[in-house]
Parts: C-alpha cells; sequence; structure tokens
C-alpha cells in the first residue's frame, strides 16, 4: 500500500468482522490513523454488524417448561424399570457444535455479502448525489446568463476605441438589481508580456470604479467576461477597459482603450 491509497472496501469489512490476521489488522490500524475516508467506512460497517447481529430472534422457553422437565426427571428416578434408553451425549453434543459452527459460518459469509453489496451503493449513492449536485450548479448558471440576456431591465452597452485598425469593440450587458454581467469583446490588440486586460463598472452614484474582471484576447483578438462577482443594486454611468498587470489593479490605469455610456434604467 502506497501513500495516498485507501483500503478496499473487502479488506475493511473483514477488518469490521475481526476476521483479518493480527499482521493485517495492524497495518490497516495504522493506515486509518491518517484516513478519515476509511475509519468512516469501517464505522458504517461496525453499524451494519450490528444490525444482523440485532436481527437473530431471541425465543424465550414456553412457560412451565423447566417445571415439566424436572417433573420428568423425577418420575423416571422413581421408575428405573422404565424402557429409557441411555444415550451418549457426546456425539450429539458434536453434531450439534458442527451445525452451530455452521450456522455461524453462512452468516459470516452472508454478512460479508449484504456489507459488500451496501458499501458499493453507497459509492454509486454519493457518485449520483455529485453528478446532480454539478449538474444543479450548470442549470443555475446557465439560468442566470439567460435571464441577464433576455431582462428587460438590464442595460446593453456597446464599447469602441478611437483611431484603431481594425477597430476593437465591446459589448457589455448589465442588471444592476443582480450584479449580472456579460461582457464580449472583438479585435483586441495582443498584450505585451505580463499584462492583462481589466474590465470596470463605473457607478452612477459617482463612487469609485468597480473591478469587473481580468481577460486576455485569443489568437483572433476575441475575450469575454461572464458572470464576474459584482457587487448588487450598483447602477452603472459607463463601462470602460484599461491595460495593467498581470494581477490586475484596484484602481483603472490611464489611458481608457474602451468606453461606453450606460443608457438609464
Amino acid at each position: 500500500m502506497t501513500a495516498g491509497e485507501h483500503i478496499p472496501q473487502e479488506d475493511l469489512a473483514l477488518y469490521a468482522m475481526h476476521s483479518l490476521s493480527a499482521d493485517e489488522s495492524a497495518a490497516i490500524r495504522a493506515h486509518l490513523e491518517t484516513c478519515a475516508e476509511c475509519r468512516a467506512a469501517v464505522a458504517e460497517y461496525s453499524g451494519d454488524i450490528a444490525l444482523v447481529a440485532l436481527s437473530v430472534d431471541q425465543h424465550t422457553p414456553p412457560d412451565g417448561a423447566r417445571e415439566r422437565l424436572m417433573n420428568r426427571i423425577a418420575a423416571d428416578a422413581a421408575n428405573p424399570e422404565s424402557n429409557v434408553v441411555a444415550i451418549d451425549a457426546k456425539p450429539v453434543n458434536k453434531v450439534y457444535a458442527s451445525i452451530q459452527w455452521s450456522l455461524v459460518a453462512a452468516m459470516i459469509v452472508l454478512s460479508f455479502a449484504l456489507l459488500l453489496k451496501i458499501g458499493s451503493l453507497r459509492i454509486e449513492m454519493r457518485q449520483q448525489a455529485a453528478l446532480i449536485q454539478q449538474q444543479s450548479a450548470q442549470t443555475a448558471r446557465a439560468q442566470q446568463i439567460l435571464d441577464l440576456l433576455t431582462s428587460k431591465s438590464a442595460q446593453h452597452v456597446a464599447l469602441t476605441a478611437a483611431q484603431a485598425h481594425p477597430q476593437p469593440t465591446g459589448r457589455a450587458v448589465y442588471l444592476a438589481s443582480s450584479g449580472s454581467l456579460y461582457f464580449q469583446a472583438n479585435n483586441l490588440a495582443a498584450l505585451p508580456a505580463g499584462k492583462t486586460y481589466e474590465l470596470w463598472v463605473i457607478p452612477a452614484s459617482g463612487a469609485a470604479p468597480v473591478p469587473a474582471g481580468l481577460f486576455q484576447p485569443d489568437a483572433t483578438g476575441n475575450a469575454s467576461v461572464i458572470l464576474p462577482p459584482l457587487p448588487t443594486g450598483v447602477p452603472a454611468k459607463a463601462f470602460g477597459v484599461t491595460m495593467e498587470q498581470a494581477q490586475g489593479s484596484a484602481t483603472p490605469t490611464a489611458p481608457i482603450l474602451l468606453v461606453g455610456a450606460a443608457a438609464g434604467e
């Protein structure tokens, strides 16, 4: 076993049933000290084993059974000539013991099979839950983009640059109530090494420009910024694009390369 690997589910089940050798159990105990996932699996198996044990019916002897047995023994003792055949209990005990151990072995095999099945189902359920969560997040994101692009309250802004060929352009769709923003730029110039473009929201209140995302154009000069993390309820007066250091900036660096005024809501 190498670092980062997990104990196979079969071995964890056998460990929970105390069915491994001393050396194997010691190796698993050492692994459990550093692996929370395997510890959780052993705890689940131990609980399942306890449930199997509790599922065995406990039968109480009928009322008066012990009294009737003692009366029968007393009657037989008073009549020594009764037709009683003595039976050697030793072979019966051996047969009874073998039957008991066969049942125990069968229970262990059945329990082990059930534990493996339960473990497999739990893994499958966790995988399905993760897939559903991922799909839900993707659906929510797609719905948010659709709401932004179709909202009547969204601001549609075209950003242009003067004296450039081909002329860079930008288009912003902004919904102040939710802080949702979609920005698409075209024909951008290639960036020098260590530089990036940065988008800005210029609030209508006159407050400082709000950083709205860093972006790099592709080989054709196209780039986009989709749903950057922005505060809600900030109406925009305009949008701008500047060139900044690769890590971005908290305030715009002149000159503003693209700018566009936002129409009033």
